[in-house]
């Protein structure tokens, strides 16, 4: 079991069971670090459910909660910036003011569809709201998509982390199985030819 000992270790040095001591505030350490890291926070929280640190289900809403605070935090660093700022700055990039009217187009036409497809691609997330707050496209119509999004990411990730732990286990004790049947094996040919010779 040497994999989920490395596990624990590792959430041991960054003081897990210290932090689940903390009871409901653990969960919103985990949000806070959701919210600066994402995925990575997510697969940890999951693995320390798994481990029996924490509740799955609230390692989950925690973790949402984390992902949608900083989305909404980008959005409105694009909501508090201005087209003429990204016009000046994408002339020395090659971006011309008609790009850049046409990208407005399509944002407002699909904004809730691009940020749906972007949360779950993860990549271009931070642009897609950055671009939307810019265009100051209404918080009630692309929040819903992100929200949608969120929960799928979200309940994929937490699923991952959870069940893969579990499955580490499973795999760790079938080695250990076969380890020991392998060497039961051998010790009864080394016998066996001894035996012949």
């Amino acid at each position: 079991m040497a994999v989920i000992e490395t596990i624990k270790q590792f959430l041991a040095g960054i003081n897990l069971s210290q932090i689940a001591a903390l009871g409901p505030f653990s969960y919103l350490i985990l949000a806070f670090l959701v919210a600066i890291e994402g995925p990575i926070a997510t697969l940890l929280g999951a693995a320390a459910a798994s481990l029996g640190y924490l509740n799955p289900a609230v390692v989950f809403f925690a973790a949402a909660a984390g992902n949608l605070t900083a989305d909404t935090l980008w959005y409105y660093l694009g909501y508090v910036g201005k087209i003429s700022w990204v016009n000046r700055f994408g002339q020395r990039l090659g971006v011309s003011l008609d790009k850049l009217v046409h990208l407005e187009d399509l944002l407002q036409a699909h904004a809730p569809k691009v940020l749906f497809i972007s949360k779950l691609t993860v990549s271009p997330m931070i642009p897609a709201l950055i671009s939307t707050g810019l265009i100051k496209y209404p918080w009630k119509r692309w929040f819903p998509a992100v929200f949608a999004g969120e929960m799928i990411w979200t309940g994929s990730l937490v699923t991952i982390g959870y069940f893969g732990v579990q499955a580490i286990q499973k795999v760790e004790l079938g080695l250990e199985h076969a380890i020991l049947v392998t060497t039961l094996v051998f010790i009864g040919l080394i016998i066996w030819f001894g035996r012949q010779f």
